[in-house]
């Protein structure tokens, strides 16, 4: 991956989206050679922060800042979580957990691309606009920017919400953690820490009891130990006043600042992509081909779909890296995907007749363009009756599958194919389940890196997706409805990932394991999106074949709704803030 191409591009899922936010820009500074430039100039997708309001305030702690500096870190993190493709009742809760501390009041309101926020502190108010240029997916961001809001309100004296050891949050937010390539790894480093110094107090512990036992028995010892003090003392009372070191050390650094909490939010937003072009397209091709094998498809189809899958997602890369329109790119992606996908057959084919008869593989090749996050999150924002955000979000998704059924419908027509479906390799029971597993495993993280997770948010999200994908397509073979399947699925995922969540919380996993439950459900179960039902449908009505694409539309519509369904049906169970509506 070229410099200038890290420096523009953002690991997407279906677009390339970049917040490009006027983090102290002086524009007022700069010469303005015609209308045009100054219009340019002036431009920008939130309110600039070298604004007078917001300027003055920017060495002040934060608390004592003025409304408008305050909602400029408010609106700025909802617009930060909102690029990074998360649904509208995240970004509400995003801001919510960021004004609390700040004695702030918001109301917003959230849609695909924009935010309007109104935010007061009992004697001023302020309202910002957010218009961003596309939508994208980084979870890794969403990640981030959790940890960013537990050390912010630590800082401020509201304590954690997610994090119960918030070591690691204030770890991550260092300016030196935020500029590494991968600060999972820091983070896995600071819990390694944690345990440490938690196994050093028990000893510590342990020893000070002990000594404490000895005292007792034997009386006289007590004025010898208390004239020269055994390195054992000082040790264990080292421990006992670690908290008391550790609050001083926090009241001598002082009061975060609102020029310090935008130079954390810059180097989140400037992170670029964990992955390079080449290593998107292999995760890609890597989860297409597992996706081919779980639809049925045979190693030839397998063989296609890896091909053109990978080709297609590297070739979509770096289109992104020039901020090309995302639908454009889309097509065109698709397109590269799926004659690379027949051409591999066809060069097969001269060896092996047998690769010519696999039509259907150009469909598995396309499928890396699945809008997940945006299909998923706009589900769940319907099911928190927030149906503009809902309704645009699928809007969106429909517009995606529309340019990528479109391309590979006329590459179907160009090179005449006339796909049929699968034909399903004949294994035994239990050795189709157990490939079913390893191959959910492998498409469930190539889709993750495609959403830019960190690598152990990948392995966290495929053991889901593993666990989930196989009891869906084993109870489907036991004659249990597609539909029914995907919604049994998609709520085991959910529970799975918020027990994991409470796992985290309580201490009985890792503190750098504590990850959203979003960037863990969504790919877990992007997998079971039927797009080959999808694609079938687009290509039977580019034969005007309408009652079977109509077929097909429903068959997949009727998979579709019932993957939010089940997702949201476990955030009620586990969920207060789901269960009730208040």
């Amino acid at each position: 991956m070229s410099k200038s191409e890290e420096e523009s591009a953002t690991t997407t899922d279906d677009m390339h989206g970049h917040d490009r936010h006027s983090a102290r820009v002086h524009w007022r500074s700069r010469p303005v050679k015609s209308a045009a430039g100054a219009v340019r100039r002036f431009h920008s997708h939130a309110i600039p922060l070298d604004m007078e309001d917001i300027e003055r305030d920017w060495g002040k702690p934060i608390t004592d800042a003025g409304i408008a500096a305050k909602a400029s870190v408010i609106v700025r993190v909802g617009m930060l979580d909102l690029g990074a493709g998360t649904g509208s009742f995240r970004v509400r809760e995003m801001m919510h957990r960021i004004a609390y501390p700040l004695g702030v009041h918001v109301r917003a309101d959230v849609n695909l691309t924009d935010i309007q926020a109104s935010c007061t502190d009992g004697k001023e108010r302020i309202t910002e606009v957010v218009n961003l240029p596309t939508t994208g997916v980084n979870t890794e961001r969403i990640w981030l920017l959790e940890h960013f809001a537990d050390w912010f309100s630590v800082n401020l004296g509201a304590g954690t919400m997610y994090h119960r050891r918030t070591e690691v949050s204030r770890q991550l937010m260092q300016p030196n953690t935020l500029g590494t390539r991968d600060a999972s790894q820091i983070s896995a480093e600071t819990a390694k820490q944690l345990r440490e110094r938690l196994k050093q107090e028990a000893r510590a512990q342990k020893l000070a009891a002990k000594r404490a036992s000895l005292r007792s028995r034997v009386a006289e010892r007590v004025a010898e130990r208390a004239k020269k003090k055994l390195p054992e003392d000082e040790y264990a009372e080292h421990f006992d006043h670690l908290e008391e070191h550790a609050e001083k050390r926090v009241r001598e650094s002082g009061p975060i600042t609102v020029g310090q909490v935008h130079k954390r939010l810059d180097l989140i937003e400037r992170r670029k992509p964990l992955y390079s072009s080449a290593f998107s397209g292999f995760a890609a091709a890597c989860a297409c081909a597992a996706f081919v094998f779980l639809l049925g498809g045979a190693p030839y189809d397998m063989i296609g779909a890896f091909i053109g899958a990978g080709l297609g997602q590297w070739a979509r890369r770096r289109l992104f890296a020039h901020h090309l329109n995302q639908f454009f790119v889309t097509f065109v992606a698709v397109a590269v995907a799926a004659l690379a996908c027949v051409g591999t057959l066809r060069l097969i084919g001269i060896f092996d007749p047998v690769a010519l008869h696999h039509d259907t593989a150009y469909i598995g090749a396309m499928l890396f363009v699945i809008p997940g996050f945006p299909l998923i999150t706009g589900g769940l924002d319907m099911a928190k009756i927030d149906f503009p955000s809902g309704v645009q979000r699928i809007a969106y998704v429909c517009c995606i599958i529309l340019m990528a059924t479109l391309a590979g419908w006329m590459v179907a027509v160009l090179v005449h194919l006339n796909p049929q479906g699968f034909d399903t390799p004949p294994l035994n029971p239990w050795a189709t389940g157990a490939l079913r597993a390893l191959f959910a495993f492998v498409g469930v993280w190539g889709f993750s890196v495609l959403f830019n997770s960190p690598q152990r948010m990948c392995l966290v999200a495929a053991t889901i997706g593993m666990i989930t994908d196989t009891l869906r397509l084993e109870i489907v073979d036991w004659g249990v409805p597609a539909e029914a399947g995907a919604f049994i699925g998609a709520l085991l995922a959910g529970l799975i990932a918020s027990a994991w969540r409470s796992a985290v919380r309580h201490g009985l996993l890792a503190p750098h394991l504590g990850y959203p439950r979003i960037c863990l459900t969504v790919p877990s179960i992007v997998i079971m999106v039927p797009g080959l039902y999808m694609y079938r449908a687009m290509f039977y009505l580019g034969q005007f074949n309408t009652l079977l694409a109509l077929d097909w539309a429903f068959r997949a519509f009727m998979v579709i709704i019932c993957l939010p369904i089940g997702l949201a049906m476990a955030r009620v169970i586990t969920d207060k803030s789901w269960r009730y509506d208040v």
